[in-house]
């Protein structure tokens, strides 16, 4: 069977045991995948019925992260016009529109069945104020850590998550690295401190800037009717 006809098979599938009691969730087949939509409060029933019916079969969970959509489809760059001609590409940060402040944030639940040997993406959308989803650790128990690095790095909650707590992060770490408003240079910065012999957090010291490219601004190559002056052997 060709993968094309193993995603035929799966939407059939979806169309079966979703219309009836889940007629909200909606899925986008392209560039060979299915990504499946689900409202939040329904997340628990359907990522049961994915793994239970056997015409679906979704035996594993092989990954959950987190996206922030803020500004999504916005330039965080943008460059004037003037800015274009020869080393000169000076950029400066814009502030771009934020989405719906009720879809700001999704999970995102990477999932394979093996029987079938079909990948299938669900995701759900969360809001900016209370980002919180169910867990599906009861589900799939490999979902564990992958949810506790959505929580560290954007700050989404899952209910009913057994040991929901940082990963990746330092301890006493503030903010959600992986937000988009989240600043580059940080919150605090550390380092050891011989005298009290430990590492300790201060403010941080760097101005936030913006980065610009190094420009030639004085460069007769780049004049208007510049030509290379010839060779002493193209002069005789």
């Amino acid at each position: 069977m060709t993968p094309e006809e193993r995603l035929d098979e799966l939407e059939e599938a979806l169309e079966e045991h979703l219309q009836e009691d889940f007629e909200d969730c909606r899925w986008e087949r392209a560039r060979g995948e299915i990504t499946l939509t689900v409202p939040r409060e329904q997340l628990t029933g359907v990522m049961t019925l994915l793994r239970e019916k056997r015409a679906l079969a979704f035996e594993e969970c092989i990954d959950v992260c987190g996206v922030d959509y803020a500004a999504y489809g916005q330039s965080e760059w943008v460059t004037s016009q003037a800015a274009n001609a020869g080393f000169g590409r000076g950029a400066s940060r814009a502030d771009a529109p934020e989405l719906d402040p009720a879809n700001r944030f999704a999970a995102v639940y990477h999932l394979l069945s093996i029987t079938h040997n079909v990948r299938l993406r669900v995701k759900t959308y969360l809001d900016a104020d209370r980002p919180i989803v169910d867990s599906v650790v009861p589900i799939w128990a490999s979902a564990t850590w992958f949810e506790r690095e959505a929580f560290d790095l954007y700050g989404i909650l899952f209910s009913g998550h057994p040991d929901l707590r940082r990963i990746l992060t330092d301890y006493g770490f503030i903010g959600h690295p992986f937000r988009k408003d989240f600043p580059l240079i940080g919150q605090v910065e550390m380092r050891y401190d011989p005298e009290q012999q430990r590492v300790i957090y201060e403010p941080v010291q760097i101005e936030p800037r913006t980065l610009v490219p190094r420009v030639i601004r004085e460069d007769s190559r780049y004049e208007a009717g510049w030509k290379p002056e010839p060779s002493s052997e193209e002069a005789e």
